[in-house]
């Protein structure tokens, strides 16, 4: 059984009617350009014309690859034979790059014959939109229309990524919940700004509080005043020293000196 290239194996297959009629030509002309392997015995150039001989019942004829280029060989005569846009090409030569890791992107650009700007475009989709993938290269979806779904992926993913950070930074805890798939991270935010709120509101009383309570000791002091200057002694120097020793705890508290 022949085993296909992986950068060969990125082009679609033709149609079955346009295979029908190439089976139907090498049936009626014979094999006019056999089908090229590379030296691991792996189809280079021909995989339609190989499909075409079986359908025909005509034997195929085979040639080694002989250079030392086999992913950029393999790229270069299927990318300019076939009937292809510019968009699903440069899909596929953004394909082709991390199926061999052996193309530069310079390189990619010199054998399509297509901008390395184009290129980039196609890895942009593979990196945040894999699934749409398939749909450029068989022609359903412009790889501009592609790029702008991915694009958005894209700052989304930026957009959960800073949002990851800023939960990290407040509640660790609830980002590792996120991180270990305990929690959506929208269900993580919602807890953060629940507990946000919560501490809020706890502010909040303790301000009311803390109000009340002044106006509480301002209305005992004088209240006391006035008794003293009358005679009536109604604190004690241990009730004044109790009273000092929880002025200073506060003070403390808040960073205020007594």
């Amino acid at each position: 059984m022949n085993q296909n290239h992986p950068v060969a194996d990125l082009f679609p297959m033709l149609a079955d009617d346009e295979l029908r009629e190439l089976a139907a030509d090498i049936k009626t002309r014979g094999l006019l350009q056999p089908i090229v392997k590379d030296q691991q015995g792996r189809i280079l150039d021909g995989r339609n014309r190989l499909a075409a001989c079986k359908l025909a019942g005509v034997k195929p004829e085979f040639v080694t690859y002989s250079g030392d280029d086999a992913d950029g060989y393999a790229l270069a005569v299927n990318i300019q034979r076939r009937n292809l846009s510019k968009g699903q090409r440069a899909m596929i030569a953004a394909q082709a790059q991390r199926v061999t890791r052996n193309v530069s992107l310079r390189g990619t650009a010199d054998v399509t014959g297509l901008s390395r700007e184009r290129i980039r475009l196609g890895s942009v989709v593979l990196e945040f939109a894999p699934d749409l993938t398939d749909n450029v290269v068989s022609g359903v979806m412009p790889l501009d229309e592609a790029y702008r779904i991915a694009q958005e992926r894209k700052r989304e993913a930026e957009s959960d990524t800073a949002k990851l950070a800023s939960l990290r930074n407040a509640y660790p805890e609830l980002a590792d919940r996120v991180t270990e798939g305990e929690l959506t991270l929208n269900g993580a935010l919602a807890e953060m700004r629940e507990r946000q709120a919560g501490r809020q509101r706890d502010i909040e009383q303790g301000r009311r509080m803390a109000s009340s309570l002044v106006n509480d000791l301002m209305t005992a002091v004088n209240t006391i005043a006035i008794a003293h200057k009358q005679g009536e002694r109604l604190v004690t120097s241990d009730m004044v020293n109790q009273c000092q020793d929880a002025v200073s705890l506060l003070a403390s508290l808040i960073g205020v000196e007594s």
